[in-house]
């Protein structure tokens, strides 16, 4: 190991070593070689698409150790890259993070990047809601894209909103997103006073509807807890690293989803949509929901499971009883 100098000698031997160890990907890579990658650029702190100039480059002994003790655990340990280096890209962006969050891999990022299309027509969106936002990259996300829109963070775990905060202030947005805590959409109402004064407030007290009283939100994008808690027994080892309490929802993953489905369409804007990610639960809220016309993205980068659904559809399917 004495010969393993230089930036390209360590993606190399990592890559290698990767490749015959029993690791599961599916955290922002699915080769040994882009593990490799990622390990080493992400732990010496450079550019994900550093010049290959650079890779004769020779590294500090102290460099090496840390290179060596990292892989050492994501062998060993089976822990994700991401949560060694704390760095992960998301849509093509930067951001932190560590065991209190999911590490970022939604597909909702496709239809952020593709501005909700064909679903979202006519004006840009003037306020977008990141559900359970977790380490806030769908959220940032959705600002970065949609610069005019007035976003908002909402999440039940405090230490996953220490990790949200964190990545706001990367991209200076501290003092424009809102980090709102509490248990689903309830965050909104917990927080309505700061948000839109004590008049809608006191109207929402009284009965009111969110929407009613603010105008509503055009988007919600949520990636909720979907796992079915029975899978947490058969599930890879780097996935145990996750927050349990960000994976699981009950017997068939959609204890959360339910709840949301039958209140939603009271939060959205009249024009509103709701973008639901179930991932491998997909089937599950088919059977659950037998009416309900469910519209799944055609995600063209990979991923599965996410549907978008208007304001519309979910109050008439609650009138009809079917959610």
């Amino acid at each position: 190991m004495q010969h393993l100098s230089t930036l390209l000698d360590w993606i190399r031997y990592a890559a290698s070593r990767l490749a015959t160890a029993d690791i599961a990907y599916g955290h922002g890579t699915d080769t040994p070689l882009d593990e490799a990658a990622a390990l080493v650029l992400g732990l010496l702190n450079l550019p994900y698409d550093l010049s290959p100039t650079y890779f004769p480059a020779h590294l500090t002994a102290d460099e090496i150790t840390a290179l060596r003790n990292a892989l050492d655990r994501r062998v060993n340990e089976r822990i994700p890259v991401p949560y060694l280096t704390h760095r992960t890209l998301y849509g093509g962006y930067e951001f932190y993070v560590d065991e209190r969050v999911l590490i970022p891999r939604s597909p909702i990022a496709e239809l952020i990047e593709r501005g909700l299309s064909p679903w979202w027509q006519g004006d840009a969106p003037e306020t977008i809601l990141d559900l359970c936002c977790g380490s806030g990259c769908i959220g940032i996300l959705a600002q970065i894209h949609q610069p005019q829109a007035d976003i908002i963070l909402a999440d039940i775990d405090p230490d996953a909103l220490a990790v949200a905060a964190k990545n706001l202030a990367r991209y200076q947005l501290s003092d424009s997103i809102p980090l709102l805590q509490g248990d689903g959409l309830a965050a909104l109402d917990a927080a309505i006073a700061d948000l839109y004064g004590t008049e809608a407030a006191a109207a929402r007290a009284q009965g009111a509807t969110y929407r009613d009283v603010t105008g509503g939100i055009d988007w919600i994008l949520c990636n909720p807890p979907y796992v079915e808690e029975g899978e947490m027994d058969d599930i890879a080892v780097e996935y145990r690293y996750e927050p349990r309490h960000a994976l699981t929802s009950g017997a068939d993953g959609l204890d959360f989803t339910r709840r949301l489905l039958h209140t939603a369409g009271d939060y959205l804007s009249e024009r509103g949509l709701l973008v639901l990610e179930v991932g491998m639960s997909g089937q599950n809220l088919e059977d659950a929901y037998p009416d309900a016309a469910f519209d799944w993205a055609e995600l063209t980068r990979g991923g599965a499971g996410v549907c978008v659904i208007s304001a519309d559809e979910l109050l008439a399917w609650r009138d009809a009883g079917i959610v």
